[in-house]
């Protein structure tokens, strides 16, 4: 098994499938690194050699941020704006939808479950 960047990579799938596996990897950025290090995409991971992992390993490591690095810097963004006090920050600070979507009846993914209704007795 092939294991990148702390991640385990899934055993059948091909290698620019598997890649994306790894957060802050994408369709482009998973191509982008197999052809620097020379990797066929459809490559299976279980028939990667060890000098090929090691070949992927060094690309990902000389050129791009990816899991805990890229969380870290993201959450880092995301408190930088709470503690300014611009509006997107109020909107992370209040667990509501960041980006203009509306909230009357939708965006229940970010605000949580509904609240149970009082009724009002006669």
């Amino acid at each position: 098994m092939a294991r990148i960047a702390g991640v385990d990579l899934p055993r059948k799938k091909p290698v620019g499938i598997a890649l994306r596996y790894i957060y802050g990897i994408g369709p482009t950025n998973a191509l982008r690194v197999l052809a620097q290090a020379g990797v066929s995409p459809r490559t299976r991971t279980d028939d990667l050699t060890e000098g090929e992992v090691a070949r992927i390993r060094e690309v990902l490591d000389a050129g791009f941020k990816v899991e805990g690095d890229l969380r870290r810097e993201v959450a880092a963004n995301i408190k930088v704006l709470m503690d300014m006090g611009c509006y997107r920050g109020l909107r992370h600070r209040k667990g509501l939808p960041v980006r203009g979507q509306r909230t009357h009846t939708n965006a229940r993914t970010r605000k949580g479950r509904r609240g149970a209704t009082i009724k009002k007795k006669k």
